[in-house]
């Protein structure tokens, strides 16, 4: 067989996919709070496999290449690596919007005005509730949540745009009211109300998480009432809980559609939960540029577009707004993530949903599994290897 490659006719025409508009930049999994509903996996990576400064700078050289708008600098607790600043500065460089996602713990004065000066465009800082001994219980560290107040006020007095995001459960879905004035008083901009998604950790504590039907209508009524009375004051952010929908959300705008992740180790995803998914194959940006892996990665191609999908959806009219909604969903509750996603009223497996719901919301359970690297106990370790099948 000779070197020259002959063009395959089906791809030979093919259309590339449009550019992503952002991308989450996992830096680092290490943090100091233990949220039991972290969307992070459950075997967590650890800081010897991290990328290195250099080849951060280069994924975000290619993705402002490429046309992503948006960087979000995430983890785990971004400004835990200690090269936080002159990434940001690169990703500014490059001409991208940069938003740092923090739990606002470990961020010193110093640090944020380094980031600050270096062109960080914004702040999302996370608070798990209203109440301070409930905040610090969920977080898993006492004294979190004053720290987090004193970062808000430094975010201000340094002129840099906030963003208060408040992950919903059973636990704090009471105080939706008081987290909102909460973000006014810190002098945000939005908040972002958001219930929790079971993934990761939160799949884990399903049974402490789990709000009831009635909880998430009164939530409901809650933001819409707020969002009237602070119209022009504060934008509001809802996203609501799967579990309790009649019709499925895009996963994030379309399975490789409108972003990416980076994991810690250069891992791209689809999705932040992409990874569990077994049959997938994720490419590495230590192997492949990110514009390869994106239009041509078969993980992205798995699920993009329509033409993987089976009834109902096929023959759906919404198939092009929701794009089947999540693929991980649809594993986790139905075995397939070919499925429909259980989430829709469609969905010959809706019932189960709405089942596990009423279930988990009832079981009464209030002791979290709380995210560490540890993984879960009894749970079989995941043998993470490269595409050519190395160990890492």
């Amino acid at each position: 067989m000779n070197d020259m490659t002959v063009p395959n006719p089906s791809t030979a025409t093919r259309v590339p996919p449009p550019a992503p508009l952002g991308m989450l930049a996992e830096l680092t999994h290490r943090c100091p709070l233990s949220c039991p509903y972290c969307s992070n996996p459950v075997d967590l990576e650890k800081r010897s496999l991290e990328l290195d400064t250099e080849i951060w700078k280069r994924v975000f050289s290619e993705a402002a290449a490429m046309g992503v708008l948006h960087l979000h600098l995430s983890g785990g607790e971004p400004t835990a690596r200690r090269d936080i600043v002159e990434l940001t500065a690169h990703a500014v460089k490059v001409g991208l919007y940069t938003n740092l996602i923090t739990s606002g713990i470990g961020v010193t004065y110093d640090k944020l005005k380094e980031l600050a000066d270096a062109g960080l465009d914004h702040v999302q800082l996370s608070i798990q509730d209203a109440l301070p001994d409930n905040a610090d219980r969920i977080a898993g560290l006492k004294g979190a949540h004053e720290k987090k107040r004193i970062l808000a006020g430094q975010v201000l007095e340094l002129g840099l745009p906030l963003t208060i995001n408040a992950v919903i459960h059973r636990a704090n879905i009471e105080n939706i009211e008081a987290l909102v004035n909460m973000a006014l008083e810190f002098g945000a901009r939005r908040v972002e109300i958001a219930h929790s998604q079971y993934y990761g950790w939160a799949l884990e504590n399903r049974n402490m998480l789990m709000p009831t039907r009635e909880q998430v209508m009164a939530a409901a009524a809650t933001v819409e009432r707020l969002r009237e009375e602070l119209q022009g004051k504060l934008v509001i952010d809802a996203v609501v809980p799967d579990y309790y929908a009649r019709l499925p959300k895009p996963c994030v705008g379309g399975w490789g559609k409108q972003s990416l992740n980076v994991t810690p180790q250069g891992k791209v995803l689809p999705c932040h939960a992409a990874e569990t998914i077994p049959h997938l194959v994720f490419d590495y940006v230590t192997d492949k540029s990110l514009s390869e892996i994106w239009e041509h990665g078969s993980a992205f191609e798995a699920y993009r577009g329509t033409s993987w999908m089976k009834e109902p959806c096929t023959s759906c009219p919404r198939k092009e707004i929701d794009f089947g909604g999540c693929r991980c969903q649809a594993l986790a509750i139905t075995g397939d993530p070919a499925n429909a996603d259980p989430a829709c009223s469609l969905s010959p497996f809706h019932a189960k949903i709405t089942s596990l719901a009423l279930k988990a919301a009832d079981s009464g359970k209030t002791d979290y599994v709380y995210r560490s690297f540890g993984g879960v106990e009894g749970r079989p370790k995941v043998q993470i290897t490269r595409n050519n099948g190395a160990p890492v």
